[in-house]
């Protein structure tokens, strides 16, 4: 399992990378309970990850489009 304090030096696509692994797992060769249940505590941290900086791009975006 891979430690969410190194997120910052990983890009939004490594991180998105990492949550398509943890759900494919999940999915197609689930782990015992406790190791399913840290997986998916992951997987939410990296889905909100992922959302904030969607959000963080969109909000760069809206300040640099032209009206």
């Amino acid at each position: 399992m891979s430690d969410p304090s190194d997120a910052p030096d990983r890009s939004f696509e490594e991180t998105l990378e990492r949550l398509e692994d943890i759900v494919e797992t999940l999915e197609d060769d689930p782990p015992a309970l406790d190791e399913a249940l840290d997986a998916y505590e992951e997987g939410v941290a990296l889905a909100n990850e992922c959302l904030s900086r969607l959000e963080d791009a969109e909000q760069r975006m809206s300040e640099l489009s032209i009206e």
